[in-house]
């Protein structure tokens, strides 16, 4: 039998708070109208973190579901890749090296990989090659955690696209030869021309934290090149992904959708992906209720999925993703 790469668990972490709508109105001075942050930013509501539901916690309570899921022994995992984000407990420490302590996968190695809100669908690309490529690699854990939405300042209507960020965690474990759930193809474009054009302004080598900056730091996350990245994103995103999808579809041999498991967009742009897919509503989930959990919304979508009878039985499923920098990614999935 050829070897193959398949999806033996995964699992979530969701803090309990939540920013809803009207709060987000009325943190933009009421700029944004909560039926313009239901309707047009397509949010209901999004979970926000509490004090201790920091990064890398948060990624190791999902890898913990994720682990329960699957049925496996910590021990079995030879390798894992966190996904989660820089902004972290304590800069400078290994996020995926928490997570194996706090896991007891005492046999395993472990490594930050960083692309933004791409990162799972690359990551899952990577974690597949290292499985085919390496004799010794049977099963790998993608876990990590996200709450980048504590940088958002809500008057800042450059970052409007971004009032959907919250928190959360996800994990996902491959295992070779899984025989099942199998991960086919990936395709990732990147645009290095927006590498600088979004990010946190204050608090790196370039602009640090000083006693002047210390409140504006807290919330830097913005456009540092506005024009540029909405004028060339306006010219090649939506093409960039369909390229990823096309490309993914035809390195795993497949024809044919079932279920998109996308990240967090504006409503507008989620309904208008589907028509162009040619898929009825009901083929994915707008994550309304969530908001964007950054890397862990495609784990949060295929969660959901299953839980609501959307998935079954040889389904194909495309994991579709984006992120700052500027990076489009996409996978096939065939379930079953």
């Amino acid at each position: 039998m050829a070897k193959n790469v398949g999806i033996a668990g995964i699992g979530t972490y969701i803090p309990e708070g939540f920013m809803t709508a009207a709060e987000i109105s009325a943190a933009t001075g009421g700029v944004w109208s909560e039926d313009a942050v239901i309707n047009k930013l397509g949010i209901i509501k999004k979970p926000i973190a509490g004090p201790h539901e920091a990064t890398q916690e948060m990624g190791l309570l999902a890898a913990r579901a994720c682990v329960e899921n699957s049925g496996i022994d910590p021990k079995e995992i030879d390798v894992i890749l966190c996904m989660g984000e820089e902004y972290k407990e304590y800069p400078l420490t290994t996020s995926a090296l928490y997570i194996q302590d706090g896991l007891g996968a005492v046999n395993a190695w472990g490594i930050d990989v960083q692309n933004r809100c791409c990162t799972t669908v690359s990551a899952m690309k990577m974690a597949k090659d290292m499985l085919m490529a390496d004799d010794e690699i049977d099963t790998i854990l993608i876990a990590g955690g996200y709450r980048n939405g504590d940088f958002i300042d809500y008057t800042d209507s450059n970052v409007s696209f971004m009032f959907n960020l919250g928190a959360g965690g996800g994990a996902i474990l491959l295992r070779k030869n899984h025989n099942k759930n199998l991960l086919l193809g990936s395709h990732i474009i990147a645009d290095a021309s927006l590498n600088r054009t979004a990010g946190v302004e204050i608090g790196g080598i370039a602009n640090p934290i000083t006693a002047q900056n210390i409140e504006e730091a807290a919330r830097s996350l913005r456009l540092m090149d506005a024009e540029t990245m909405k004028n060339r994103l306006n010219e090649v995103s939506m093409d960039n992904w369909y390229k990823c999808i096309d490309r993914a579809f035809e390195k795993s041999g497949l024809d044919g959708m079932d279920y998109l498991a996308i990240l967090h967009i504006k409503r507008s742009g989620h309904n208008a992906m589907l028509r162009a897919l040619g898929l009825a509503p009901e083929q994915s989930i707008y994550l309304e209720n969530y908001g964007h959990l950054g890397q862990i919304d495609q784990i949060l979508s295929l969660e959901l999925a299953l839980k609501e009878g959307k998935i079954e039985d040889g389904s194909v499923i495309c994991m579709l993703s984006a992120g700052i920098g500027y990076v489009w990614a996409a996978n096939v999935i065939k379930w079953g």
